[in-house]
């Protein structure tokens, strides 16, 4: 199981009142929240291996280079040389290093890479997989992954924990008329204005579907928009030429990584050993993470037990 850690603790923060509190004054609601949404995980499908996928750049420059509005809209301030600083609500940002601690107590393995957002690192851990895999994110941009060969599937949070979707190549061809591995190639002519992707201008959705169910990829569209003789509407011919530098570029922002390479971790679920268990209570009692971090520890513990 591949955690896209950010988008969970997001989800955390907002759905945990943030008068929760440690003693001290602290907010803890995106750590309970976080602690509380794996506890469900664990519970509801008994990983073997579980890694919190981590965002050690989360707008990396090579992406920026490419097309300069990726994800510009959430920036609190530029680093030049540096990894920007993102726009987060200041109630979360000291929030960000316990969940490392916990996280770390509990014995789940932390996954980041240099220069590369969390979806990279989960493109490449999944890809790189050698036993059925499932990734839990709210992000689409992910579907990109699944794959019924391989047991990829993408628990999908986006309605919220009450309402998880376990997406399969049937559930994306359903949705969005079109195969998981043709899905990148979709969301770079949609566009996505949360990531300041702008898309095709009048391309949209069933458009674009339409467009990959005609030609296969990307590659075919674009040859086909340059060759007079194919038959394509005017108005679409027209849309696509008008984007022809942003189509040349925005597929390696789209696409996620495949091909990291990590230094040595180890994702097993295990029991929690004397040292690394009081280590935790003192966590928790130090933030007051009461029956969230109980939760956790009984679902890693029932996970870590023979079947």
């Amino acid at each position: 199981m591949l955690l896209d850690t950010a988008a969970l603790y997001f989800r955390g923060f907002y759905g945990v009142p943030d008068t929760v509190r440690a003693p001290d004054g602290t907010p803890v609601n995106a750590v309970r929240g976080l602690l509380d949404i794996i506890a469900r995980l664990v519970t509801d499908y008994r990983p073997d291996h579980l890694v919190a996928c981590w965002d050690d750049d989360w707008r990396p420059a090579w992406r920026v280079d490419l097309i300069p509005s990726y994800k510009a809209h959430r920036v609190a301030h530029a680093v030049p040389g540096g990894v920007d600083v993102e726009e987060v609500p200041e109630l979360l940002v000291n929030q960000v290093p316990i969940i490392r601690q916990v996280l770390d107590a509990l014995g789940i393995a932390i996954v980041g890479a240099a220069g590369y957002e969390a979806d990279d690192v989960i493109g490449s851990l999944a890809t790189q997989a050698t036993v059925p895999v499932d990734i839990v994110t709210s992000d689409r941009d992910l579907l990109q992954l699944v794959d019924d060969a391989t047991d990829v599937r993408v628990i999908s949070t986006a309605k919220g924990m009450s309402n998880l979707e376990v997406v399969t190549d049937s559930v994306v061809e359903t949705k969005y008329g079109i195969t998981p591995r043709q899905y990148a190639d979709f969301a770079v002519m949609r566009g996505d204005p949360s990531d300041g992707l702008p898309g095709v201008a009048g391309v949209g959705e069933k458009t674009a579907a339409g467009l990959l169910r005609e030609f296969g990829d990307l590659d075919g569209i674009v040859d086909a928009a340059n060759d007079a003789g194919t038959p394509l509407s005017p108005a679409v011919r027209t849309r696509l030429l008008a984007a022809a530098d942003y189509l040349a570029v925005a597929p390696r922002v789209v696409e996620v990584a495949r091909d990291l390479a990590f230094g040595a971790f180890d994702p097993r679920i295990r029991p929690l050993d004397d040292s690394r268990l009081a280590a935790a209570r003192v966590l928790s009692e130090r933030w007051a993470l009461g029956g969230s971090l109980e939760r956790a520890l009984r679902a890693l513990e029932l996970a870590a037990s023979p079947s």
